[in-house]
């Protein structure tokens, strides 16, 4: 509720100013209606009408400039000053001088604030001064009264100055948020780059090794060449569902209900598929691993069986292995083809999406042409509870 009125009348900033004004405009109207209804009482003293309402205008019509507080407490003091070297005595306008005191105490600096304070209790004494039956007491009071306005003033300048480091931390929140935002947002197709790319290499690679094969065995074994046609058409269909999934990722004004991500259940589909001849050896008792390292074993196979299709030369054989300890999960890639002899095409990133995936989980992997011939891929990934340990 207070932070509604207090934008409303930020937005009403004149309106406002009118309004502060008005309780003291009709309290100058009141000696004034008093006169004018009993007339017989004689002539304001020491003002005449006009005198009266050009007086307490001059007071109060500066306080409708709020921009600078200084300057409209410098004019209110000094129409006050000249009343009190005339001698004219003191009028209800003169409480313009406090409202002036305030207004400096809220958006000024302390030590102008303290000035102005300092400048209203000298007003204070002045006025007493002309007065017959001025006390101490009355002093003590009029200062009491010019203290607490000063007062309410320094308060309101705090709690406005709270109020505006509040907004502008919750600006740099907002526009911290935005840019985790982008960052997340980059982070994630950073993550759907290095995902399309295992799946185009390695479907299209097996697509166009099944392609060569039904191209040289169409005219001896229509069979086999059927085989291989049919073998393109599911690792085609296969790959254009699981890019279709992952560039959906990227639809945000959709609703896409996505299919789950391959881990280890898949992995036996993906060696049967791989193009190449390749088993799968698990050794030691499998163990519950998060999705995101499921994934990360997956697409390492799936690299590591891509490189052997493509580099490994005819007649090539792989196997992959995982190994479950306690500690650790290896998983080993080794083929038999060329291994150094082999040509690696250079600008790929298949390797480095390896090592990415296994570094975020506190792994190390290697990868290198093996010293009896071929080529190996060797990951090791920590186990939960030894992570946890």
């Amino acid at each position: 509720m207070f932070g509604r009125v207090r934008a409303w009348s930020t937005r009403h900033g004149k309106l406002m100013d009118a309004l502060r004004v008005a309780p003291l405009a009709l309290l100058c109207l009141l000696p004034l209606a008093t006169y004018i209804g009993a007339p017989s009482s004689g002539p304001m003293p020491p003002f005449s009408v006009p005198v009266y309402l050009a007086v307490s205008l001059a007071l109060l019509l500066p306080l409708l400039w709020r921009g600078r507080p200084l300057v409209v407490f410098a004019v209110v003091s000094l129409i006050s000053f000249g009343q009190w070297l005339a001698e004219s005595g003191v009028l209800p306008a003169n409480l313009a001088v406090l409202v002036a005191l305030w207004s400096v105490a809220y958006r000024a600096s302390f030590r102008w604030s303290l000035a102005a304070m300092l400048v209203a209790e000298l007003g204070v004494f002045l006025a007493l001064v002309q007065w017959d039956t001025a006390t101490l007491g009355m002093f003590t009071s009029g200062s009491i009264f010019v203290v607490t306005v000063w007062l309410t003033g320094l308060y309101a300048n705090t709690r406005r100055r709270y109020l505006e480091s509040l907004e502008e931390r919750a600006m740099r929140a907002e526009f911290e948020r935005d840019q985790q935002a982008r960052m997340a947002a980059a982070a994630e197709r950073a993550r759907i780059a290095r995902e399309l790319h295992d799946v185009v290499a390695h479907n299209v690679s097996v697509m166009v090794v099944q392609a060569d094969g039904a191209g040289y065995a169409i005219d001896g074994d229509p069979e086999q060449a059927r085989l291989a046609v049919r073998n393109i058409s599911k690792t085609g269909r296969e790959a254009l569902a699981e890019m279709r999934r992952l560039v959906g990722v990227l639809r945000e004004d959709e609703s896409t209900e996505y299919t789950p991500q391959p881990g280890l259940a898949q992995l036996e589909e993906l060696v049967r598929g791989a193009g190449v001849p390749a088993r799968l050896q698990v050794v030691g008792t499998p163990a519950e691993l998060p999705e995101g390292k499921q994934l990360a074993v997956y697409r390492i196979v799936q690299e590591a069986l891509t490189n052997a299709l493509k580099h490994g030369g005819p007649g090539v054989r792989a196997l992959v292995e995982l190994r479950y300890s306690m500690f650790e999960l290896v998983v080993r890639v080794t083929d038999d083809g060329r291994g150094a002899a082999a040509a690696l095409a250079s600008g790929g990133h298949g390797l480095v999406g390896m090592r990415e995936r296994v570094t975020m989980y506190g792994g190390a992997v290697t990868a290198g042409p093996r010293a009896g011939g071929g080529f190996e891929v060797l990951a090791k990934l920590p186990m939960p509870e030894a992570r946890a340990a």
